[in-house]
C-alpha cells in the first residue's frame, strides 16, 4: 500500500474550521501557563497530554475554557496567533479561516481595540514572514448566552478588523437552540459577513436545519448528524453548502464513537461538498496533515483524490477569486509533479 503521508505533508492546503485558542500547541500552552501560575493548566508539555484527554464533550468544553483563561493580555493574544500560523506554515497550509472568540478575551479584561490590533498585527506578520494567509471568523460562545451574542456582534460589526470574513456560533449544542441567535446573525450578514455556525455535531439534523433556515448558514461546522436525514444531505449537495468535517475531533469529544463509523463516507456519497479540518488540533493530538490521512483512508483516496479534497476547502473558502485560483493551481501543479517524478 502506498504511503500517502509524504504527499499530504507537501500538499498546499486550506483550512476552514480551526479554533484560535484550540490551536495552541503544548509548547505555547505551557509557556502561557507559566506566565499565569494561578491557572490549573499544567506547565509541563508532557502532562498536557493527560490533561487533554476528554471524557465527553462537556469535559472538553471545561478544559478548553481553562486554556482560554490563559489568554489575558494583548501580548498573549499576539504570541498565540503568530505561533499558530507558524505551525500552519510547517504543514504547508496556505490559507486558514481561524475561528476567534473575542468575547472570551474582552470579558477577561483585554481591551477590545488592543485585542483587534494584536490579531491583525500577527495576521500581517504571518502573511509576510510565513506565507500563511489568515482570515477571521468571530464566533459566539453559545454557552455564554445572548450577552455573548450581543457583544460578539458589536465587536464584529462596529470594530470589524480587516481580516474578518465570517460569523459563527460554537460551544455546546445541547440546551443551546440555534434560533435564539437569529437577530445577531441577521445583523452580521447585513454587515457583509458570511454565516458559518457549528451545527449537528452532538445533536441531530434538526439543528442543522435551524442553522440553515434561521442563521442563514453558508457552511456548517461539523454537520456530523447530517446523514441521518437524506433530505438534508440532498439540500446540502444541491446548494453546495460545505460541511467542515473534523474526524479526530469527533472521536475525541465522543460525537462519533468509532472512527470506522464516521459519517464522512455517507456525506461524500451524497455529493456534499466536504472539507477536512483539524478543529482544536493539539488538544486532540492531531494536525491537518493527519486529518487528511484519516480521510484518505476512510474514503479510499489516492493522491488525486486527496488533491480534490484539498481543492474542496479552497472552493468553500471566503478567499477572493484570484486567491482561490492561485492555491488551486498550486495544488494541481504539486500533484502533477508528484505523480510524474
Amino acid at each position: 500500500m502506498t504511503d500517502l503521508h509524504p504527499f499530504i505533508a507537501g500538499l498546499p492546503k486550506a483550512e476552514l474550521h480551526v479554533h484560535h485558542v484550540g490551536s495552541a500547541s503544548p509548547r505555547i500552552v505551557s509557556e502561557l501557563a507559566a506566565r499565569h501560575p494561578d491557572s490549573k493548566v499544567p506547565t509541563d508539555p508532557e502532562a498536557l497530554v493527560d490533561y487533554f484527554t476528554f471524557t465527553d464533550f462537556a469535559h472538553f468544553i471545561e478544559v478548553y475554557l481553562s486554556v482560554v483563561d490563559l489568554i489575558r493580555t494583548p501580548e498573549d493574544v499576539r504570541l498565540l496567533t503568530y505561533e499558530v500560523a507558524r505551525d500552519m506554515a510547517r504543514q504547508n497550509i496556505r490559507y486558514a479561516e481561524l475561528t476567534v472568540t473575542p468575547f472570551s478575551s474582552t470579558r477577561r479584561g483585554i481591551d477590545e481595540k488592543a485585542f483587534m490590533a494584536a490579531i491583525e498585527d500577527a495576521r500581517l506578520a504571518a502573511e509576510t514572514e510565513l506565507g500563511v494567509i489568515l482570515r477571521w471568523c468571530f464566533d459566539i460562545p453559545g454557552e455564554a448566552g445572548l450577552e455573548a451574542a450581543e457583544e460578539t456582534t458589536r465587536l464584529a460589526v462596529d470594530l470589524r478588523p480587516e481580516g474578518l470574513v465570517s460569523f459563527g456560533l460554537g460551544g455546546p449544542e445541547i440546551g443551546v437552540p440555534r434560533p435564539q441567535f437569529k437577530p445577531y446573525f441577521d445583523r452580521a450578514v447585513a454587515a457583509g459577513l458570511h454565516s458559518v455556525p457549528h451545527a449537528g455535531e452532538t445533536t441531530g439534523p434538526g439543528t442543522i436545519w435551524d442553522a440553515l433556515r434561521e442563521l442563514r448558514a453558508e457552511r456548517i461546522g461539523h454537520g456530523t448528524s447530517a446523514p441521518q436525514d437524506p433530505e438534508l444531505l440532498a439540500h446540502l449537495a444541491e446548494h453546495r453548502i460545505a460541511l467542515e468535517v473534523c474526524p479526530t475531533s469527533n472521536i475525541a469529544t465522543r460525537a462519533v464513537l468509532d472512527i470506522e463509523e464516521h459519517p464522512i463516507r455517507e456525506m461524500v456519497r451524497a455529493g456534499v461538498l466536504v472539507t477536512v479540518n483539524s478543529d482544536d488540533p493539539p488538544m486532540f493530538g492531531t494536525d491537518l496533515n493527519n486529518e487528511y490521512g484519516v480521510a484518505a483512508r476512510l474514503l479510499d483516496l489516492d493522491e488525486r483524490g486527496i488533491a480534490e479534497l484539498a481543492k474542496n476547502a479552497v472552493e468553500a473558502s471566503f478567499l477572493d477569486p484570484a486567491g482561490k485560483a492561485r492555491i488551486a493551481a498550486e495544488i494541481d501543479s504539486y500533484t502533477t509533479e508528484w505523480l510524474t517524478r
